[in-house]
């Protein structure tokens, strides 16, 4: 059975770190573009980032370009985000998730993880 388990988050101060992890099972991270969206209360999904299958380049989104950053174990199928410069903005839940393609990473995830709950405050 497909499955991505998330490890990590919590609360943290801002302008603090934080990492993620993310584990997925039964299915091929090779076969896949991965990444990380994130969803605030009210709002849309958003994609954070995306390691594209066709090139396999990580893009990220502009709100957190040079502040994260993706790491990938295609041989252990793990993969990982770590976050610096955490910006004040409450409680925002993060997704690892695999797509088809990164368009569709946030809207259309093939497999995603339950979810992982970031707190940035004092």
């Amino acid at each position: 059975q497909e499955q991505m388990v998330e490890s990590g988050g919590g609360l943290v101060q801002p302008g603090g770190s934080l990492r993620l992890s993310c584990a997925g099972s039964g299915f091929r991270f090779d076969d896949y573009s991965i990444g990380w969206f994130r969803q605030a209360p009210g709002k849309t999904r958003e994609a954070v980032v995306c390691i594209s299958s066709d090139d396999r380049l990580a893009y990220y989104g502009n709100a957190v370009k040079d502040r994260f950053s993706i790491w990938v174990d295609a041989a252990k199928n793990s993969l990982g985000l770590h976050m610096k410069d955490l910006i004040a903005d409450g409680t925002t839940i993060y997704y690892c998730a695999a797509a088809k393609s990164c368009p569709l990473l946030a809207s259309e995830p093939a497999y995603w993880g339950k979810e992982t709950q970031i707190t940035v405050s004092t």
